[in-house]
Formats: C-alpha cells, structure tokens, sequence
C-alpha cells in the first residue's frame, strides 16, 4: 500500500512545487559569456520588473567564455539543471545564450548550434523550447553605447568602451547599477539596435549589431 501511494504523493509534491514558485509567464533561462558584467545587468532588469527568480535564471558560463562553449553549456544547464544554483532541469520555455562576436574562433558554429536546438528541445511540460543566440558585435557595451550614440560602423571593442565611459566615467565590468543610469534612454537603444538589425545580422563579421534589445523586450513582457 505505501509502496503504491509513495510515487503519486512525490508527484503530487512536485506539481504543488511547480504551481508554487511558477508565475504566470514562461520560465526564462538565460546563460553569459561574461561573468559579471550581463549577469549583473540582467538581474537589475529582473528586479526592476519584479520578476521571480524561480522563474527567470541568470547564470554565466562554467564551460568557458567562447560562444560554442556558452552554448552547450546553456543546453546542458537546461537538460540537467544544477541544485547548487536553484535550477531544476528543463524547467523553462526560453533559453538565451548570450555572448559577443569579439575575436571568437568558433563564433558562428555556436550561432549553428543554438539555431539548431530552437524548438528542438522538450521541457517539463513537454512543449518544444525556445532557444535563441543572443549576440553583441563586438561586445555588449556596444548595447548599452547606443542609448547615446547613433553608431553606424564597425568599431573595435576598445573603442565602444572609451566612448562608453564618456557617457559613464565610473562604468567598469560588472559594475552595480548600469540598468538604472541607462534606462532613461531605453527606446532611443531599442530603435537604433533595430535600424542596425535592418542593415546587418549576427552572422556578420564587423558591422555593428546588438540582439540585446530582443532579450530587454522579452523580460519587460514578463513584467506586464
């Protein structure tokens, strides 16, 4: 008799788990090349917009920071979670691996990759997942420099941060607080990231271009 009650009771256990800790809105998964510097910019977002931590994860790479190893990273994460950090497997519907083109060897096979697992992937539910390559050419300060510049051509990643700090004196990687000094001129980033998204593509080698602003929409959403 226990023996027989014992699996149903876990199950029942874990679904009350489940409607617990989700809100209502997909569960988003997001994975970092860098260690500090998007992770502290993304939970600045989830906060501001009250969004639970059970349900939008932010972690960087243990893998390493070149793109293809962010990728299968974030695949693994998403298939075996990690306890350590609270993150339970296949417990999401979106999964973002976000990293910059910058001098990566292997940068479009990871761009190959992530392409190839969007929807291909199940969750707990058993719908099919979206997973999505997030990039920065060449690096995700290129993002936060068009809330105040109208960047039109190439530039090396040096050159974005220099004219960054003009902006932002005190900015340094992983610094507190940039979500909030850069908010004000959100929609001036988002409509210059899409006229570059009109011109070029992540599988460019030069050009400027941002993806960071389809993931900013994503978590603003979940915060409706």
């Amino acid at each position: 008799m226990g023996r027989d009650q014992h699996p149903r009771a876990r199950q029942r256990e874990q679904l009350q788990r489940k409607q617990n800790q989700r809100a209502g809105y997909d569960r988003i998964l997001i994975v970092s090349e860098g260690s500090k510097t998007e992770p502290q910019y993304f939970r600045e977002i989830r906060a501001a917009y009250r969004l639970h931590t059970a349900n939008v994860a932010i972690l960087p790479s243990q893998w390493g920071t070149e793109p293809l190893q962010v990728v299968k990273y974030a695949r693994k994460l998403f298939v075996s979670g990690d306890r350590h950090n609270g993150v339970r497997e296949r417990a999401f519907e979106q999964v973002y691996a976000v990293f910059d083109r910058d001098d990566h060897r292997r940068y479009f096979e990871a761009l190959q990759l992530a392409q190839s697992l969007d929807g291909k992937l199940r969750n707990d539910n058993r719908q099919p997942v979206t997973f999505r390559a997030i990039v920065s050419i060449p690096s995700f300060e290129l993002w936060l420099l068009l809330h105040y510049e109208d960047i039109r051509h190439p530039l090396h990643r040096d050159e974005v941060l220099r004219r960054l700090k003009q902006y932002l004196p005190d900015y340094e990687k992983g610094g507190i607080g940039t979500f909030a000094k850069t908010r004000d001129n959100m929609e001036t980033a988002r409509q210059r990231a899409r006229q570059l998204a009109e011109r070029s593509d992540s599988y460019n080698d030069s050009e400027p271009y941002s993806d960071i602003a389809d993931l900013v929409d994503v978590l603003q959403q979940l915060g409706r």
